[in-house]
């Protein structure tokens, strides 16, 4: 038995110019989320669009992923608070099966492995950064993982208590380190990943997989 009644939870977006890709974000909540759209500094319009689609919008100035992330779960309220990508990569109708293990009390954090439609939407260069971490979290916590899950729900509460500190994109990874620290129950669920909209900020490049990846290296020292 569950003791969490509709609305379900807080779906918060981190958002950096994401345009074109919101309207059709935002068409896939499922009924019972908000979202919280975090727009860290865009110039494209994103936050006028998200309101015009009735997303609750949330300023985070300090520009960086977990900077974002942090602001959207600050401003949460609901007990449950998913997050996911804005870039249109990720379906967000998948958040009820997705959630249901926390929900229901069998797990304490769920990640949505990701699972290409394509091989233009998960590059090589992405495959081997997320390899690499995945082995990094294993030596660091003995949690065997396949992918450090853009969608990825907890309970909001304990999400909080854990003092997250990383600003950049060491924050997904930080969650997963003291999740497992805290002694919490994870678990992978797979879901579609399909290309995503417009360029990525983070591992676009064999550059920005490098730069995520040293920034990864430093939350598990």
């Amino acid at each position: 038995m569950t003791d969490i009644q509709p609305p379900y939870g807080d779906l918060v977006l981190p958002c950096l110019d994401e345009a074109d890709a919101l309207p059709w974000v935002l068409a896939r909540i499922p009924e019972g989320w908000r979202p919280l759209v975090v727009d860290n500094g865009s110039t494209d319009g994103s936050a006028d669009i998200a309101r015009a689609h009735g997303a609750t919008v949330v300023h985070e100035p300090r520009r960086g992923f977990g900077a974002a992330c942090h602001a959207g779960l600050e401003a949460a309220t609901a007990e449950l608070v998913a997050f996911c990508d804005c870039d249109a990569s990720l379906d967000p109708g998948e958040l009820p099966r997705v959630a249901a293990p926390v929900r229901d009390g069998a797990a304490d954090l769920v990640l949505a492995r990701r699972r290409p439609v394509t091989r233009a939407a998960w590059p090589l260069h992405a495959r081997a950064g997320n390899r690499a971490l995945s082995r990094m979290v294993l030596g660091r916590t003995g949690v065997r993982l396949h992918d450090l899950g853009p969608m990825r729900v907890a309970r909001r509460r304990p999400l909080l208590d854990l003092a997250l500190t990383d600003r950049r994109s060491g924050y997904p990874l930080q969650t997963v380190v003291r999740a497992a620290d805290a002694g919490w129950r994870i678990q992978e669920t797979e879901v579609p990943y399909l290309p995503r909209t417009g360029v990525s900020k983070v591992t676009g490049t064999w550059r920005g997989t490098f730069q995520a990846v040293r920034d990864m290296r430093a939350v598990l020292r």
